[in-house]
């Protein structure tokens, strides 16, 4: 189903067994503001009255408009709570909602899987400590596997991939630039913050080290200046709070300002907010 368009059913007249043709009708679309950035035809218009076939379900009928089941939070038909396998009746009204935010993930704990084209978007969430799972070189189907496998949630600013049916959960991902995208990630989930504890590069964990223990990876005026360090479980990174930890130390602020302007204005009900610090954990 697309706006304007019929889908008529390929039966034969008179033929034993074969389906009844379904008259098509006119159904119209009212979508949520906050998704209209999503449609395929007449962008920014929320009323859209296209052909129906009878038979396809409402959530086809969504997707085929533009817009992905996963940035859905509910869908009215002629005014009451419908499933997206639901059938439309004849003439009736869709009404299309955004999902809310905070938004809930199955176990809790917002652990992501980003494509390819997020790889800054995917350093930020590991400084703020989200387990944040990204390859830069990873076929759609794989990205898809492993969001799946592991239960994460695949963040993306392809909307074709986010309509594909084995994605289970999923978040486009809006603003241009890596500040803007982390801020609407962390409004739309209001994860539980953890700075400084995860490695930007591979996602493994932090520990606090001696620095003898990495002296031997540090550069002459690093080995002078710096007595802080801490040291990645998985690939050996050093890190400390050099030169640039000001900027970090900002980006590391915005971000508990996000997760909390979205918590209060949930009334506290939403994401854990911001987990403590392990005292000693710098960043490079």
């Amino acid at each position: 189903m697309r706006p304007g368009q019929t889908h008529k059913s390929r039966s034969t007249p008179g033929r034993p067994g074969a389906p009844a043709k379904v008259a098509a009708c006119r159904v119209t679309f009212h979508i949520d503001p906050d998704l209209t950035l999503f449609l395929r035809a007449r962008p920014g218009e929320a009323g859209l009255a296209v052909d129906y076939d009878g038979t396809s379900s409402v959530g086809h009928g969504v997707e085929s408009l533009g817009v992905p089941l996963t940035e859905v939070g509910e869908i009215r038909i002629a005014g009451h709570p419908a499933d997206d396998h639901a059938r439309i009746p004849p003439e009736s009204t869709v009404t299309v909602l955004a999902r809310r935010r905070p938004q809930p993930v199955p176990d809790g704990t917002a652990r992501v899987c980003l494509d390819g084209h997020l790889g800054t978007l995917a350093r930020r969430l590991r400084l703020v400590g989200l387990d944040s799972w990204y390859r830069n070189d990873t076929s759609d189907d794989d990205l898809i596997a492993t969001a799946t496998a592991e239960n994460r949630v695949l963040l993306t600013k392809d909307r074709a991939l986010l309509r594909r049916r084995a994605v289970r959960l999923g978040a486009y991902v809006r603003g241009d630039r890596p500040d803007e995208q982390l801020c609407d990630v962390l409004d739309r989930f209001a994860p539980a913050l953890a700075p400084w504890t995860r490695c930007p590069a591979c996602n493994g964990h932090l520990d606090p080290v001696p620095k003898a223990e990495v002296e031997h990876l540090l550069l002459p005026g690093t080995r002078r200046t710096y007595s802080s360090f801490a040291r990645c479980r998985s690939c050996g990174r050093p890190y400390w709070h050099g030169a640039h930890g000001g900027r970090l130390d900002r980006v590391v602020e915005r971000a508990r300002r996000t997760v909390a302007r979205r918590i209060s204005a949930d009334g506290g009900a939403g994401g854990t907010g911001t987990a403590p610090d392990p005292s000693g954990t710098p960043a490079r």
